[in-house]
């Protein structure tokens, strides 16, 4: 199964006035129903706890039950250092760091970041499309 590793602010919540980005819950839904996820966001260092604890505010509890699927990482400078680079993976990102980039350059995967940006129309929508052409 594919992996997908996800962030929390600018992916799943709207980095200006903080709230859930448009089509999160049903892309919430798609997400653990059809990937191993992880988190790679700053609310989690080896647990989760703290993500869900954080998204509690903005999602209702059935949404939360899903996103408590969500498998925790460790990191401790890059991202990238959570990454499982042997296995088929997916990192969804809305401001990944040149020295990350520089990282998923070096081995190969560069095309496996998919950098979302919120202010575009229906920006989960077609991550949604993105993430099934990449799983067939």
């Amino acid at each position: 199964m594919l992996k997908l590793y996800l962030d929390i602010d600018g992916v799943l919540l709207t980095a200006k006035h903080i709230k859930a980005a448009e089509y999160a819950i049903e892309f919430i839904d798609f997400i653990t129903d059809n990937f191993e996820c992880y988190w790679l966001t700053t609310h989690c260092k080896g647990e989760t706890k703290a993500p869900l604890s954080y998204l509690a505010k903005y999602f209702d509890l059935y949404t939360i039950k899903k996103l408590s699927k969500i498998n925790s990482t460790n990191w401790t400078t890059l991202k990238t250092e959570a990454i499982d680079f042997s296995s088929n993976f997916i990192w969804l990102e809305d401001y990944p760091f040149n020295s990350e980039k520089m990282v998923l350059t070096s081995k190969n995967v560069f095309e496996k970041l998919i950098i979302i940006d919120l202010n575009n129309d229906n920006e989960l929508k077609k991550v949604s499309q993105i993430l099934i052409d990449f799983n067939t």
